[in-house]
């Protein structure tokens, strides 16, 4: 009994300072130091390295950002100033929201999910209701099949949005391949994803639809 009481103690504490890790990082201008952090909570330096692991496993962009008042930060374009929005409003954004997850087409489907657990989590209990209500009165009917894996997803999503190469390995009309390619568009067709490229190899366009690409990887060091 005193183990367990041990372990959920030391679990509610690392989860406080997960907490308060973030929330520090969320209202600094300028970066701070692993050092700092570690001091700041009293622990140890690896011990912050293993929380920012963990704020990142759960989505928190943390970054370090080099020169004078660097340090560990967030992406700049992490959060947004508070908005208010309105019973329709919010129903119409989830809705809407809902039913490109469940497309499944897009390949930042599990980022789309997190803002939308975001928006419905904002409002007060009796507008949330009302947003299910809404939500449930709404039907997707003929959802697309064709899907990719969450992994290439994930891959996809980080290459996009930072604009860095990637490598996948392409299962297309002449069989399976290795491609390094720099996305330049997705575009969102009624039965497919696909992704306008620049082949790096061949110095040249190439489109590439999503659900035939079997694997795929950031290239080493663009991370």
């Amino acid at each position: 009994m005193y183990v367990i009481f041990v372990v959920l103690w030391v679990g509610m504490r690392r989860t406080e300072r997960l907490f308060a890790i973030a929330e520090l990082l969320r209202a600094r201008r300028t970066g701070i130091k692993a050092e700092e952090l570690a001091d700041r909570f009293g622990v140890t330096v690896r011990t912050i390295y293993r929380d920012l692991d963990g704020l990142r496993a759960a989505a928190m962009p943390v970054i370090g950002e080099r020169g004078r008042g660097g340090g560990l930060a967030l992406d700049k374009s992490y959060s947004l100033p508070p908005v208010n929005f309105t019973t329709r409003e919010a129903a119409l954004l989830v809705t809407a929201g809902r039913w490109l997850e469940r497309t499944r087409l897009m390949p930042f489907v599990e980022t789309l999910r997190s803002a939308i657990d975001k928006v419905q989590g904002a409002l007060p209990a009796a507008r949330q209701w009302e947003v299910a209500r809404l939500v449930s009165t709404l039907t997707w009917i003929g959802v697309p099949a064709r899907l990719a894996s969450a992994e290439v997803r994930a891959a996809v999503e980080h290459a996009w949005v930072h604009d860095i190469p990637l490598r996948i390995t392409y299962d297309g009309a002449r069989g399976i391949t290795e491609r390094n390619v720099r996305i330049e568009a997705v575009l969102l067709e009624r039965t497919m994803t696909l992704l306008n490229c620049h082949d790096l190899d061949i110095d040249d366009k190439r489109q590439f639809r999503m659900h035939q690409i079997l694997h795929a990887e950031v290239l080493p060091g663009t991370r």
